[in-house]
């Protein structure tokens, strides 16, 4: 699900910081020097980068195309190569009887053990592709504002650190207890009990 989804989950965030002038420069540097490699043919288990929102595939960024009006569009893209547990078994066990022939042992040490099997998930992550996900996000520089469309936890942590790695701007996460921070105009002492709150339990 994503930005053109007839239904889509999103989290929401607000933006602190400034870009510097030139901004459009700026944000295309940091999407630039950040976009996502290529690992289908290296033995990198991950990668995580910007991709271009239009063509996910092709992270290129060229030609501003990475704006709609006076919003930022692109996406994360997180390529994970993923290899089932019986294929590694399987190749594992042809590897340790090629080697238990060609010494002519009985048994390997487990060192030995240890570094064929590490050889054989270093040869099928060198030959399986990668999976992508993309999640796409939409960027009100103006407004302070960012809306991710995902609402899963591990690609919400990856965006926060690469967006301040790309572009020095820290992203606050906006669900009730910081949107009263934040915008809820409190006095000191309703601050002071704010900040003192719990959750309760509504169950046993």
């Amino acid at each position: 699900m994503g930005f053109l989804s007839p239904s889509t989950s999103l989290t929401r965030y607000r933006v602190e910081g400034k870009l510097e002038n030139p901004v459009m420069e700026n944000i295309y540097t940091g999407l630039t020097r950040n976009a996502i490699s290529d690992i289908d043919d290296n033995a990198a288990e991950r990668a995580i980068g910007w991709t271009a929102f239009s063509d996910p595939f092709i992270p290129t960024f060229e030609g501003s195309g990475f704006t709609i009006g006076t919003y930022f569009l692109f996406s994360l893209r997180i390529d994970k190569k993923t290899i089932p547990a019986k294929v590694i078994q399987k190749y594992y066990a042809i590897e340790l009887y090629k080697k238990l022939k060609a010494s002519g042992r009985e048994f390997l040490s487990r060192n030995e053990k240890k570094m064929i099997k590490e050889h054989v998930i270093n040869l099928l992550t060198l030959r399986i592709p990668a999976t992508p996900n993309i999640y796409n996000l939409l960027w009100n520089h103006e407004g302070e504002s960012l809306w991710f469309f995902t609402n899963l936890k591990s690609p919400c942590e990856e965006l926060e650190t690469l967006f301040l790695t790309s572009f020095h701007l820290k992203l606050i996460r906006l669900f009730p207890y910081t949107m009263a921070e934040l915008y809820g105009d409190l006095s000191g002492d309703e601050y002071d009990s704010f900040t003192r709150l719990a959750p309760s339990k509504l169950m046993e």
